[in-house]
């Protein structure tokens, strides 16, 4: 298959397809890969510029000496850009696949900071690639402890789809047989260093339910013939991703999934295709479209489907449904119940310990490993074990760092040159990736005031930490500290970045998914209640946050909800 993904920027021939999708990012994609592999003339709106994979990665192989100021930023761009700029993975080699603050504004209520990345591929090229599944636990939490709408799916319901999705993009892992987190179709797994090791042994001597396992990350390290046929190789262990990887090391949109739908002959991409909303036929009771401005010209298109996928991001999502008003939903597509924009949640990444190591100065590790072990979650599974809800995942290294023992390292000359010529001391470190309880009060809306560029309608944040939260991090703090004791560690610091919500870019909720059209607003196939030919598949969809990493539970979702599309619109209920 070509690596090449044809997405130039032009006038498309028709107005009229089977299927629009609206987004390219980690879900839009794989709903643009399902529909099309199963003949669906399908057109995917993107509303940033046109990416091809391996050309448009400008610093892939560049060197740090490369950069004019050795990969930081200028003071200047980082003075226009306070919020952007504080992005995981952002800097001088990433920064292109990021939004300027200034050009995409929006309204915070309550300090949130909105990351966002508008190119062909989305997010899903800067992404942090991890991929544990879901359990049983995380689906029926909110019921079992009374803290939130009940899903109206189970494991059990997302499983073969899980699987479908890792064999696809390529996920390295372990079947470690732990019921909180199930085991998945893995390629083999980055080798644990000699620290990270010795602490996975010393908490399972201390501990029966504290389990490191090795990362479950989006990275070949045994490609298969259907990663070949996509074009991908192996991971090289260059820990460089998020500036495009030229080897298909690890899963994008535009390595994998939307050159794949291209393949087809099924799929059309326009870029530069901002949506002002989707149009509700008051006849036809359904959708029929999708309303675009073009951001070079402003000209507004109509573009016309009998199915339509909302894969723009948890927020922007929110968004175009809030904004996408008729005489039958004046308060937006689908909201008859006034919860559009509502239940906002996010992950909670305040908190994190770090340490020193003694010892395992005679050993090393290979490359530089762009995957993290994994501390599955072990509070409140079976029951409620603490004076909070919800439970946390820990993500935990250990590396080596430079210069003398002592750790004090010379600043220039000579000795500065001889500290950095061998590795110094071991350090390790846990950081919390916490679930949030969704909350009608945190919500997002459409200022009556403030418009963007486009003339569409700014977007208020309001969402904030609450007392749960404080909970939660102030026991991940005892307990991680704990066990570092355990494992042997020295000089234990722990850290609360109190960042604002947003920095996780792991938002979620505002169009959950339910059994009841009074108090959800998507059914069990992702399917707008009141509105059965839409379906969105991305955060927005999440009726809780779990614990795990969602990314692979949207791409799950979306290939589940699309193979449901298809199958309705053979039947011409669509």
């Amino acid at each position: 298959m070509s690596d090449k993904l044809v997405c130039a920027y032009q006038q498309t021939d028709t107005t009229t397809y089977e299927a629009i999708v609206i987004g390219s990012g980690i879900s839009g994609g794989w709903a643009a890969k399902e529909l099309c592999e199963q003949g669906v003339k399908t057109l995917v709106l993107e509303r940033g510029r046109p990416i091809e994979h391996i050309k448009d990665y400008p610093t892939a192989t560049m060197n740090p000496w490369d950069f004019e100021y050795r990969g930081r930023m200028p003071k200047e761009y980082l003075e226009e850009n306070p919020l952007i700029s504080r992005a995981a993975g952002f800097g001088a080699d990433t920064a292109h696949f990021f939004i300027k603050d200034a050009d995409h504004p929006y309204v915070q209520e309550k300090p949130f900071d909105w990351i966002r990345g508008y190119q062909v591929g989305g997010k899903s090229i800067i992404w942090g690639r991890a991929c544990q599944r879901w359990s049983d636990f995380e689906f029926t939490a909110p019921s079992r402890f009374g803290y939130g709408l009940d899903w109206p799916i189970r494991y059990a319901d997302v499983a073969p789809w899980y699987a479908h999705v890792e064999k696809f993009i390529g996920v390295c892992g372990q079947k470690d047989g732990l019921e909180a987190m199930p085991d998945g179709e893995f390629m083999k797994p980055f080798d644990l260093n000699c620290v990270e090791a010795h602490i996975q042994q010393k908490l399972k001597s201390h501990y029966q339910d504290r389990h490191v396992v090795h990362a479950r990350w989006a990275q070949l390290t045994e490609p298969q013939p259907v990663h070949h046929q996509q074009g991908r190789a192996s991971c090289q262990a260059r820990n460089l991703c998020m500036r495009g990887c030229p080897y298909g090391g690890y899963f994008s949109s535009v390595s994998s999934t939307l050159p794949w739908a291209q393949a087809t002959g099924n799929l059309t991409i326009r870029p530069f295709s901002v949506v002002h909303s989707i149009i509700y036929d008051e006849q036809k009771g359904k959708a029929v479209g999708v309303r675009v401005i073009d951001t070079n010209t402003q000209e507004t298109i109509d573009y016309f489907a009998r199915i339509i996928f909302l894969n723009a991001s948890a927020l922007n999502s929110n968004l175009i449904l809030l904004n996408s008003k008729s005489s039958r939903f004046p308060e937006g597509l689908g909201n008859d119940n006034g919860l559009l924009g509502k239940y906002i949640a996010f992950h909670n990444y305040r908190a994190s310990v770090s340490a020193a190591m003694d010892g395992f100065e005679d050993k090393y590790y290979f490359g530089r490993n762009p995957t993290e072990p994994i501390l599955v979650n072990y509070r409140n599974l079976h029951r409620q074990d603490t004076d909070y809800l919800g439970g946390f995942t820990t993500f935990l290294g250990a590396y080596r760092t430079r210069g003398a023992a002592d750790g004090k390292v010379p600043s220039f000359g000579a000795a500065f040159k001889e500290s950095q010529s061998h590795p110094g001391p071991w350090r390790t470190y846990m950081y919390m990736q916490g679930e949030t309880i969704p909350k009608a009060s945190n919500e997002v809306r459409l200022s009556k005031t403030e418009t963007d560029p486009w003339g569409i309608p700014l977007l208020v944040t309001s969402v904030g930490y609450d007392e749960n939260d404080e909970k939660m991090i102030k026991d991940f703090l005892t307990q991680s500290t704990e066990m570092l004791e355990k494992a042997g560690a020295r000089d234990i610091r722990q850290h609360d970045s109190h960042q604002a919500p947003g920095l996780d870019i792991h938002e979620m909720g505002g169009v959950r998914m339910g059994r009841n059209p009074k108090t959800s607003l998507l059914n069990e196939w992702n399917q707008l209640h009141t509105v059965k030919n839409v379906f969105v598949t991305d955060g927005a969809c999440m009726t809780s946050t779990g614990n795990q990493s969602p990314s692979i539970l949207y791409m799950a979702l979306t290939a589940r909800a699309a193979t449901h599309a298809v199958a309705e619109m053979k039947k011409g209920n669509l």
